[in-house]
């Protein structure tokens, strides 16, 4: 019997593909269990704008992400942590730390994950940080870093 996968089942397929299994394990586990759904001709046509759907988000998602790049590149974040004589830091900046400033005083909601430099900023000055925000769209924000005894 073909179904149509409704969520990931394992050694049998992903989500959203057709597939031929047998059809007591389709019946008795797979559709029972809401697992998959009988592939006719109206489950194919709802699966196929199903996809044109996902396509348009993910179009939009890309979009708006392009978006926040663009804003991304004209912020500079400024911290302020201790230092010594000659520019010696005793602090650091953390992902966290530049997430939350930027949730903060530009409305921009990051994950702290998804910034790529992961090590903390612990030089005074001037640094790029990279941010993944989608797929492939990567902004960059400059964050200075200042020192004070």
């Amino acid at each position: 019997m073909k179904v149509i996968l409704l969520s990931d089942v394992s050694k049998v397929g992903k989500k959203g593909a057709i597939v031929e299994v047998a059809d007591g394990y389709a019946r008795n586990f797979l559709i029972r269990n809401r697992l998959a759904v009988q592939a006719t001709a109206k489950s194919l046509e709802i699966l196929d704008e199903q996809k044109v759907q996902a396509k348009l988000n993910e179009k939009e998602m890309e979009a708006q992400a392009r978006e926040t790049s663009a804003k991304l590149e004209k912020i500079m974040l400024q911290f302020s942590v201790k230092s010594g004589k000659e520019g010696r830091v005793f602090g650091s900046v953390s992902t966290k730390q530049i997430a939350q400033e930027l949730e903060r005083k530009h409305g921009i909601h990051i994950d702290k994950r998804k910034i790529l430099d992961t090590a903390p900023i612990q030089s005074l000055g001037v640094t790029n940080v990279r941010i993944e925000l989608y797929k492939d769209v990567i902004g960059t924000i400059r964050v200075q870093v200042t020192g004070k005894e």
